[in-house]
C-alpha cells in the first residue's frame, strides 16, 4: 500500500479516551500495548522522531542509518518493530525503502495519555 492510498480514519472510537475518562477494556489495552512497547526503546523513539520530523513527511532508510552508530541490520530490526506496532509504514522504491508515520495510530496513543484535557494542566 503506498502512502497515498492510506485511508484517513476519523476519531470515533471510545477505546482511545483519556485514562481519566474511563478504564481501558481488555481489547483496547491489547490493541494499544504494542505501540507503547515499541516506543519503550530509546532507539525506536528516536527513529520515530526522525521520521516524523522530516520535511515532506517521509524519509529514506539511508538517511536514518546515517543518524546512528548502529549497524544497518539493527536499524532494520527497530524499524520492523515500529512497523509491526502500526506506528510507521513504508514503501520500497528501487533499492531504497521510504518510511512515514501513521498519524491515526500515534493519535490513538496520544489521546489515551491526554489527561490534561480532563483534569486541568496539572496538580
Amino acid at each position: 500500500m503506498s502512502r497515498q492510498e492510506l485511508p484517513v480514519v476519523p476519531h470515533t472510537s471510545t477505546c482511545c479516551a483519556p485514562l481519566t475518562d474511563q478504564a481501558l477494556t481488555d481489547e483496547a489495552a491489547a490493541s494499544l500495548a504494542p505501540g507503547f512497547k515499541a516506543l519503550g526503546d530509546p532507539v525506536r523513539l528516536r527513529l520515530l522522531s526522525l521520521i516524523a520530523s522530516q520535511a515532506g513527511g517521509e524519509v529514506c532508510v539511508c538517511d536514518l542509518t546515517e543518524a546512528f552508530t548502529l549497524t544497518g541490520p539493527t536499524i532494520s530490526h527497530h524499524l520492523k518493530v515500529l512497523r509491526e506496532a502500526g506506528l510507521i509504514d513504508c514503501e520500497r522504491r528501487g533499492t531504497w525503502v521510504y518510511y512515514w508515520i501513521v498519524p491515526t495510530r500515534l493519535a490513538a496513543l496520544s489521546r489515551l495519555l491526554d489527561v490534561a484535557t480532563t483534569t486541568g494542566a496539572g496538580r
